[in-house]
């Protein structure tokens, strides 16, 4: 038990552990893609993986043990603008990064 007397609750995981995670999950989707991505844009990807998974942080810990959740939000809220920024079809990138994810 933790010190408050409870003993399942749900920890948030820290920035610095989501932003990680978010650059691994894109790293693994563009080796899958078969597709060059350069710097700058796979940054610019991140930080915008970052910012959405910040702002919906509540269900997606929520929602942790359940990734083909997690991977249909991905496709519906990130998938549009990394597709736009890294110049590549949505459907590709959503199949790349289910297969990358485990979804």
């Amino acid at each position: 038990m933790n010190s408050n007397g409870q003993k399942h609750q749900q920890q948030l995981p820290t920035a610095r552990k989501v932003r990680r995670a978010c650059q691994n999950e894109l790293y693994r989707t563009a080796k899958r893609l078969n597709h060059w991505v350069p710097r700058n844009k796979m940054e610019a990807a991140a930080e915008l993986y970052f910012k959405k998974v910040l702002a919906n942080m509540a269900w997606i810990v929520e929602q942790q043990n359940n990734r083909k959740k997690q991977a249909d939000w991905w496709e519906e809220h990130v998938a549009p603008e990394i597709a736009e920024l890294w110049d590549i079809e949505p459907a590709r990138l959503c199949k790349a990064f289910r297969d990358a994810y485990g979804a």
